[in-house]
């Protein structure tokens, strides 16, 4: 079962949700907030395997809210739900530690699809923020390289993060335990001075370690 935490100032949206999410078996939702303070406060409470976040709220932004959230729970999953994609707002948010980002013309399948992918460690990006990824992916790159390089098997696991994977199942695939692939996650993302796997799963597409059509 697939906990989820929906923080939207509108109270028809959050009704919306509910009532899609009534209809799955394997999800469910266990509070809703109606700005950044009650979203920071229940995901603290209640830890939920998901948040689903608008980014316009009164009280305590959305963006705000992540921050705050990712401080005291590192591996929060947050799914952006919003009306905005400017370059700004998108790259703030997966920036701050957004795994998925998700415009309200959205379909109803759709969300119910990225719930899922975040919840299981994938990137999910509605198309139009894909597009501006990939732009972004096209520019220079603004990190310098790290002193300290990856070794392969950091090489080999980053391309897997990439491609969505989770730690078990990572661990399956390289035949190696959980435990390591953990502690490989963590060099990766503390030499490339990274917060996240999705940041991660950028940064193996800017330098080509892996492709979005392997996504």
């Amino acid at each position: 079962m697939i906990q989820v935490l929906h923080a939207d100032d509108h109270a028809i949206v959050r009704e919306g949700v509910r009532a899609l999410l009534l209809t799955e078996a394997d999800i469910q939702l266990v509070a809703s907030a109606k700005d950044g303070v009650e979203a920071v406060q229940q995901a603290l409470s209640l830890h939920p395997d998901v948040i689903i976040m608008d980014l316009q709220m009164p009280n305590k932004s959305g963006l705000e809210a992540i921050v705050e959230i990712r401080q005291a729970l590192a591996n929060a999953r947050i799914l952006v739900v919003t009306s905005f994609a400017e370059d700004e707002t998108v790259f703030s948010a997966i920036k701050a530690g957004a795994q998925g980002y998700l415009l309200k013309d959205s379909t109803p399948q759709e969300l119910l699809k990225s719930i899922r992918d975040v919840y299981n460690g994938r990137l999910s990006l509605h198309p139009a923020v894909a597009a501006k990824v990939l732009q972004e992916l096209h520019r220079p790159a603004s990190l310098k390289p790290t002193s300290d390089p990856l070794t392969v098997r950091e090489l080999d696991i980053l391309k897997l993060v990439a491609q969505g994977m989770t730690n078990q199942d990572i661990a399956e695939t390289l035949v190696v335990s959980e435990r390591t692939v953990r502690t490989h996650v963590s060099n990766i993302l503390s030499k490339l001075h990274l917060a996240n796997r999705t940041q991660a799963a950028l940064y193996a597409l800017r330098e080509g370690i892996a492709r979005l059509d392997e996504l």
